[in-house]
């Protein structure tokens, strides 16, 4: 089952069950789905959806940080029970250890020196943990591990 079928499917069971909330997330995750689609003009793959999917946590991530610079108990509480819902459509999301190995390893397979090297690694890295780690998390580890 492709993610896109499981977001349709799982559209209609919130659907039956009359859970607004996975409702709406999901109708907003197909809808960025079917922007993207067409900005690409072809369907998306699993990868593709999964690109989607990793824009629209960026998003959340954001608000609940702006949310709590505001003091906005409320919102942050919407957006992390939205933000939870999209996640449970991701791959499972590395540990900081795991993303320590990972970039150790292709640390060592493009010659990484110094902090000059960050744009090697990190090409060959996000690659690799495409939807399973955060992106500013994973750059936060490659310039520690360049740096130290």
């Amino acid at each position: 089952m492709t993610l896109q079928q499981r977001l349709t499917a799982d559209l209609r069971q919130a659907l039956k069950t009359g859970d607004k909330t996975r409702r709406s997330v999901i109708r907003m995750v197909i809808a960025g789905i079917k922007n993207a689609e067409i900005a690409n003009s072809a369907p998306l793959d699993d990868s593709g959806v999964i690109d989607v999917l990793s824009k629209q946590v960026k998003q959340h991530r954001e608000s609940i940080t702006e949310f709590s610079k505001g003091n906005r108990q409320d919102l942050v509480a919407k957006e992390e029970a939205e933000l939870a819902i999209i996640l449970e459509y991701l791959p499972k999301q590395m540990s900081r250890e795991e993303i320590v190995a990972a970039a150790r390893r292709v640390m060592e397979q493009v010659g990484a020196r110094g902090p000059g090297d960050k744009g090697k690694v990190m090409s060959q890295l996000m690659s690799q943990l495409k939807g399973s780690a955060d992106g500013r998390e994973v750059s936060d580890v490659v310039s520690e591990l360049l740096a130290g």
